[in-house]
């Protein structure tokens, strides 16, 4: 099903290359801003991979088998979007004139689901191959987990094209690396060596030699003239074809700005600042300069060729797809349910699977994890998990599932290694490919590492989480550099970014469920290192279901209100025991949730937090920062603003105050401010 045609029609490929080049042109100019370096310097290889090499299909974007082009030098997104229009993608000249315009669907860099076509958002620099990498992870796992002898559904691959700027970032080093080291030989990336960064030639700051270092991961490594369609055809045929566990690197030697005499092979032509010579350049290449986004019959009948060939490699396909289908229905659900998912999935079934824990439990809530981690695999057979060279403290090995490698590619383990913001990029990509739900997995001070890699999907919307442990200074004696009193904070600001931290076993369990009902964005589950009680006067299901909530009443007042207890995670315990000494006035409320609690309507919210009360004390075991909006001014917070210690977690608890006789203090004071 997935071919190469090297039947090259050089003409019109290299006609098409020009007419790209003209929309890049002309969409630079149009929006006076963008970067017109790549769209120039790299459209012979645009028109060879879109005019023959590429299996994909414009009036099906989302099909199963496509091969995945991952534009990761993303600020040349005028190469995409020209590309994508002129393909028949759902990518209008209208929408190539409206080129980072607001609302317009070619924004600046290439946005996930924003643009039919984009398969994964890329910008910061690296971040797009490194996603790639969990792409091609992905393929291999589907290809292993529903291929049978009799069909094969699965055989695309995953193609890049990256620049000097992310072969330089550190993350793709870490992702290239585990590629070689899993044997992903589905896996080309084109590397547009046109030696120009932004600020100065790349001999500037780089002297390596790339070619070699990939060698040395373990990829194949071939370098041509990136002008030769030809050349380049054959590396990639070449490339295509050869499965012997090693990814390929196609190493392109390009001009940036590509025909604009003034500025091309330069610095100068990472910017707009070839725009002003755009008569004589579109009068080089052959087009009209008296035209503007100039698309060509020509140009237009060689792509409804190139459509109606791709569409019968679709049927094709889809012959041997509907014969699996009815012979593998059970698996055939399973990828159509996955495709099909809702933006909140129902999780009933799950919550009523897991058996509640014995009251007498206490336990940390990682090792609570560990065991709810089993019981959400059953449920969900597509969730695959990884750790960051910690599974024996994160505790998320899926037990009996195999280990993800060249010799078992149906392993639902991921050993990533020591390579947290790899580890990021790599679940970002195994999401973006659609049919498996990923989960990562490190110490939570070491979320800083792979920051933007959450980051960039909560901007995507993709449904994963994170098992972040080791949540607080009850790490102990590993000391400050270990324990992440800022973290929370810092995490919470991300919009579209669910952080639940768990109080006990079995708000671990809502936690677990809030993750997999969450499909429109990643979920963190933070999690303590200590143990922490069974909060056993607390109804199950009341924990459970108030994890969905963002929070609930723990605790509800037998007299009239006049104080709420705030808390979340392991320090619930202490507002909880603050409330008995309190009396009958005190009110408790668990909020593990702050993102879910907020959406919450209105007459919710108020139910939980009466506007009315004012006398609030919030716990936790980080910065105060995030508290206020629900302390209010008349509040207090009694949180961690300074590094913590080394010594027993315990005993660093006692020093900085976080336990119930503080809890009392503070919710007296804040009495007799407002008597």
């Amino acid at each position: 099903m997935s071919h190469i045609d090297l039947n090259l029609d050089l003409d019109n490929l290299k006609h098409a290359a020009s007419i790209s080049r003209g929309l890049s042109m002309d969409a630079v100019a149009a929006c006076k801003s963008g970067h017109l370096g790549l769209p120039l310097g790299c459209a012979d290889i645009g028109s060879a991979l879109f005019g023959n090499l590429l299996s994909y299909h414009p009036a099906h974007d989302k099909w199963i088998n496509r091969d995945r082009f991952v534009l990761s030098a993303g600020h040349g997104s005028m190469f995409l979007y020209s590309w994508l229009h002129l393909a028949g993608y759902k990518v209008s000249l209208q929408d190539v004139k409206d080129f980072r315009k607001l609302g317009s669907i070619t924004p600046g860099h290439p946005e996930f689901n924003e643009t039919p076509g984009v398969e994964a958002t890329t910008g910061p620099l690296g971040t797009g191959v490194s996603s790639a990498v969990g792409i091609a992870a992905a393929q291999k796992m589907s290809e292993a987990r529903f291929n049978t002898p009799e069909h094969k559904i699965f055989d695309a691959k995953t193609v890049v094209l990256a620049g000097d700027g992310c072969m330089q970032e550190g993350v793709s080093h870490e992702a290239c690396s585990f590629a070689a080291h899993e044997g992903l030989d589905n896996l080309i990336v084109i590397y547009d060596s046109n030696q120009v960064t932004l600020d100065a030639m790349a001999e500037k700051t780089q002297s390596e030699d790339t070619g070699a270092r990939f060698k040395a991961y373990g990829w194949d490594v071939v370098t041509i003239d990136g002008h030769d369609i030809e050349a380049f055809a054959y590396a990639y045929a070449l490339a295509h074809k050869t499965n012997n566990n090693k990814p390929k690197l196609i190493i392109i030697k390009t001009v940036i700005g590509f025909g604009i005499k003034e500025v091309q092979g330069t610095n100068k032509a990472h910017g707009e600042g070839g725009v002003k010579y755009i008569a004589d350049f579109k009068t080089a290449i052959g087009l009209n300069p008296a035209e503007s986004f100039a698309v060509t019959q020509k140009v237009q009948d060689f792509f409804s060729n190139r459509r109606a060939k791709l569409q019968a490699n679709y049927d094709q396909w889809e012959g041997v797809y509907n014969a699996w289908k009815a012979a593998n229905p059970s698996n055939a659900a399973l990828i159509e349910s996955a495709l099909n998912k809702p933006k909140h999935a129902d999780v009933s079934a799950f919550l009523a699977q897991v058996p509640a824990f014995p009251e007498a439990t206490e336990i940390a809530t990682r090792k609570a994890s560990e065991s709810v981690l089993q019981e959400a695999a059953k449920y969900d057979p597509l969730l695959v998990s990884g750790s960051a060279d910690l599974h024996g403290s994160t505790l998320n090995y899926i037990k009996g599932a195999g280990d993800f490698s060249k010799v078992d590619r149906a392993g639902r383990n991921f050993y990533f290694g020591i390579r947290e913001f790899g580890m990021g990029c790599i679940v970002n990509g195994i999401a973006y490919h659609g049919i498996f739900r990923p989960s990562g997995a490190t110490f939570f001070t070491f979320s800083d590492f792979l920051r933007p890699a959450f980051r960039l999907g909560a901007l995507a919307h993709l449904p994963y989480f994170h098992i972040f442990t080791h949540d607080s200074v009850g790490v102990g004696e590993d000391g400050p550099t270990h324990q992440p009193v800022e973290t929370l904070a810092a995490v919470r600001a991300i919009p579209n970014l669910d952080v639940v931290r768990p109080a006990d076993p079995e708000e671990t369990v809502g936690a677990y469920a809030a993750a997999l009902e969450n499909n429109g964005g990643p979920t963190l589950l933070v999690l303590s290192r200590q143990n922490v009680p069974n909060l056993n006067s607390i109804p199950v299901q009341t924990r459970r279901e108030g994890v969905l909530k963002g929070g609930y009443i723990a605790v509800k007042e037998t007299a009239e209100l006049k104080v709420i207890l705030i808390s979340a995670g392991a320090e619930l315990q202490h507002a909880m025991k603050a409330a008995v000494s309190l009396g009958p006035h005190a009110r408790v409320v668990s909020l593990p949730s702050f993102k879910r609690f907020d959406a919450q309507s209105a007459e919710y919210k108020e139910s939980v937090l009466p506007k009315s009360v004012r006398a609030r004390v919030a716990i936790e075991a980080a910065v105060s920062q995030s508290w206020y909006k629900y302390t209010g001014l008349d509040g207090e917070i009694i949180g961690i603003d300074r590094f913590g210690a080394s010594g027993p977690g315990a005993q660093v608890f006692a020093m900085l105050g976080i336990n119930a006789d503080s809890v009392v203090a503070a919710a007296n004071r804040v009495l007799a401010n407002l008597a």
